[in-house]
């Protein structure tokens, strides 16, 4: 049981006395909302306190929420007397009595199919602005439906517009006694809650009114006072249809041993009279659902938010279903979480639901023996005790701190908060998750940009606004991208680079380590905009990324940027690959600060940290082919040799073209780009054994595939001793390196392989 759970995990910080007076006052409080919205639903109201002893009880054991209260409120119950007056029942007949409990219990089956679902996970993507405005429309809301009650009148239903006419309209009974009794309390409870908040207003209030009205009779002078209820226990009842379902639970029933007497005990009642309302009472019982897990789960959210509690969601259906079942089996309407119960919880300092227990043992105890008591307590009194509960829960602050810091997330506030006033729950609902989705999608299509460049003396690429020592590299824009890149902002993209473009640009560089994803609109624009900068001289890299971007790359059709080599691991391969090596040359402005870090450099621990970086930077070019091209990494390796080899066998015994490919200064570069150490290394495997196979064609001399191999060992001779010196750890890693081709050359080319290691041994 979750209950025991929270109990046994936070038992030291659990106040049983707070707890359980926390329980005793919701249910007290509970009293006269759970009757009035019993008989909206058009049950009598004493089915109201029924809706608070079992569903709650079921609620406390379930849920994984601390501190939020269920019962019968507002929504669920306007629903279902909607239908009821749809059908053309009268309030508290027969068919009333029946078809009220089918709908708590579809509304139970309804949960149980959203749990399957996983539907609670919907509140994931309702963002904070949407559910303080979401909150705040229910909590105003009930305020207005209740404001009537605290002069004499009767409360409201419907949306903002009917509210405020019933208030209109019940004011021309304004009842003077009844509003310094309600608005008294509101003020008195308010102020004391500033000035003395440990001391529970809301039970002193409620003793008051009672006293109030034990001693001076304020019903005589026209104060509305809580209806006597029948006492007793309700009776059990399991909702069925026609006649088989209750065959079979007889059947049952006399199975294990009980009589006819008992069996009356569970008041079956015959449907087949409401036959024709079932599919009907089907349908606006998933509404119900929709409006109980819509409203719970973000209120319920908001307050596990609040204390850093962990809710899950969907447990909470289950928790949801449960509850409307007990209601169904009590006879009563579909039970939602309330808003206003809750706020006088979390107003009391709740933090179990050891108030659950303590709620439903109150409510048996007036149930069994204190409704002749309820003639002693006054409306107006308890309506001030829920609304100042209410005005608790209102998210001004949240309100105010919007205002000041994000004007577009304070216009979701309130578009969610109308939303809910205007058109309802269930259409604030609606309106708060595309808000939420809208909100996604308008960052997504905004990400944050910046062009980069260099601080002299350090060693990373920062904002050129954000940093007002940073300077461009000439010829060069570096610039990051902070979002996926999808069809709503490539055209973003594209316009911030080309109006960037100077006459010099030589190359752009895209930091690209917020692009997680890339779809095909994107793609396409991509590679136009690759081709349309090629023509114009410019060379293009998308760099820093992680590597399933090359993967999506060449999925949805842009492998030509990899296959031309516009994509490397990181943005110093990408200068390397253009030509631009360190120091960086900075615009003409800086050139001081060049000279300044230059001497910088010559220092003893500059050098020092300038040879680690170096090492670092040996690390990150190492194996930059397995990062583009995953696991075709060695098929595209072996493609470039092929092509090396055959620019070699073109150029015949002009040794002088043969060394401009092999012994280039700055590295290896192929049609793809400059290679790094590591991958370097692993492409002179292949080009020893492609050599060794034009050989055995006859398309080169065996003289020429000699003096071509002992280039190649000298070259790798050259590039290991050079990562040896700039990185031990590196050259060691190599040799494993080195040990991976050589077994794919080998389960590749088995035969080709045989021979190269027999030339090579001699």
């Amino acid at each position: 049981m979750r209950l025991f759970s929270q109990i046994k995990t936070n038992g030291k910080q659990i106040n049983w006395a707070r707890d359980i007076l926390g329980g005793i006052v919701v249910a007290l409080v509970s009293i006269p909302i759970s009757m009035g919205y019993a008989q909206i639903a058009g049950l009598p109201a004493v089915y109201g306190l029924y809706g608070s002893l079992l569903p709650i009880l079921f609620f406390g054991f379930l849920t994984t929420s601390r501190q939020f209260v269920v019962g019968v409120d507002a929504m669920p119950a306007v629903m279902v007397g909607s239908l009821l007056v749809r059908m053309g029942y009268e309030a508290e007949s027969k068919e009333a009595m029946s078809l009220v409990p089918i709908m708590a219990l579809f509304t139970a089956l309804w949960f149980v199919v959203l749990y399957f679902m996983k539907a609670g996970r919907i509140v994931k993507y309702i963002s904070t602005p949407v559910m303080g405005g979401f909150i705040s429309g229910v909590g105003l809301t009930i305020i207005l439906m209740q404001v009537p009650k605290l002069f004499g009148g009767n409360p409201g239903t419907g949306e903002v517009i009917a509210l405020f006419q019933n208030i209109w309209e019940q004011g021309r009974e304004f009842h003077f006694l009844s509003f310094l009794l309600g608005f008294g309390t509101v003020a008195i409870i308010l102020l004391c809650k500033k000035w003395i908040p440990k001391v529970p207003m809301t039970v002193v209030m409620m003793v008051v009114g009672a006293l109030l009205q034990g001693f001076l009779h304020l019903d005589r002078y026209g104060v509305k006072v809580m209806a006597e209820a029948a006492p007793g226990l309700p009776k059990v009842m399991l909702p069925g249809f026609g006649r088989t379902p209750e065959g079979l639970i007889r059947f049952a029933i006399t199975g294990m041993g009980l009589t006819e007497k008992d069996f009356s005990f569970f008041g079956l009642v015959d449907f087949q009279v409401l036959s024709g309302s079932l599919p009907d009472a089907l349908m606006q019982s998933l509404g119900i659902a929709a409006v109980v897990m819509a409203q719970t789960l973000l209120a319920s959210g908001n307050y596990a938010k609040k204390y850093q509690d962990e809710l899950d969601h969907n447990a909470e259906l289950l928790a949801y279903g449960a509850m409307n079942l007990a209601g169904a089996m009590v006879g009563g309407c579909p039970i939602n979480g309330s808003v206003s119960r809750s706020g006088i919880a979390d107003f009391q300092g709740v933090r179990s639901q050891v108030m659950s227990l303590a709620a439903s043992f109150t409510m048996l105890l007036v149930l069994l023996f204190g409704t002749p008591l309820l003639k002693y307590l006054p409306v107006p009194v308890l309506t001030g005790i829920v609304i100042t509960a209410l005005i608790g829960i209102l998210e001004i602050p949240l309100w105010k701190r919007l205002w000041r810091i994000s004007r577009n997330e304070w216009l979701i506030f309130m578009t969610a908060f109308l939303g809910v006033l205007f058109f309802g729950t269930l259409y604030g609902v609606i309106i708060g998750v595309l808000l939420s989705f809208g909100e996604v999608a308008m960052r997504a299509a905004v990400p944050p940009t910046a062009f980069e460049g260099r601080i002299p003396g350090h060693g990373n690429f920062y904002s050129l606004k954000r940093n007002s020592e940073a300077r461009p590299i000439k010829n060069t824009i570096i610039y990051r991208f902070g979002g996926n890149l999808f069809f709503a902002n490539v055209d973003l993209f594209c316009r911030e680079i080309e109006e960037a473009l100077k006459e010099d640009t030589h190359q752009v560089v895209v930091d690209a380590r917020g692009i997680g994803s890339i779809d095909i609109t994107a793609t396409e624009r991509l590679v136009q905009f690759h081709g349309s900068l090629r023509e114009k001289g410019i060379l293009f890299y998308l760099t820093e990324h992680d590597g399933s971007l090359n993967d999506q790359l060449r999925m949805l059709g842009g492998e030509g940027l990899i296959e031309e080599g516009a994509v490397r691991r990181t943005i110093t391969l990408a200068l390397r690959d253009a030509g631009v090596e360190k120091p960086y040359e900075l615009e003409e402005t800086m050139k001081s600060w060049v000279a300044e870090s230059r001497k910088l450099e010559e220092m003893p621990a500059q050098k020092e940290a300038n040879r680690r970086r170096n090492a670092i930077e040996a690390d990150e070019r190492l194996s930059e082919f397995e990062w583009v091209f995953g696991n075709d990494a060695e098929e595209k390796m072996e493609e470039l040799a092929g092509i090396m080899a055959e620019r070699i066998a073109a150029a015949g015994s002009r040794e002088e073209e043969v060394e401009a490919d092999l012994l280039d200064e700055d590295g290896v570069r192929t049609s793809w780009g400059l290679l790094g150490r590591f991958d370097e290394d692993a492409f002179w495997d292949f080009m020893e054994l492609r050599l060794e196979e034009l050989a055995d064609e006859g398309r080169i001399t065996q003289e020429l595939a000699g003096r071509v191999e002992r280039h190649i060992e000298k070259r790798r001779v050259f590039g290991r001793q050079k990562l040896e010196e700039m990185n031990p750890h590196a050259a060691r890693l190599l040799a494993k390196h080195g040990e991976v081709i050589q077994n794919y050359v080998r389960r590749k080319h088995p035969e080709e392989y045989n021979k190269y290691l027999e030339l090579k041994g001699k």
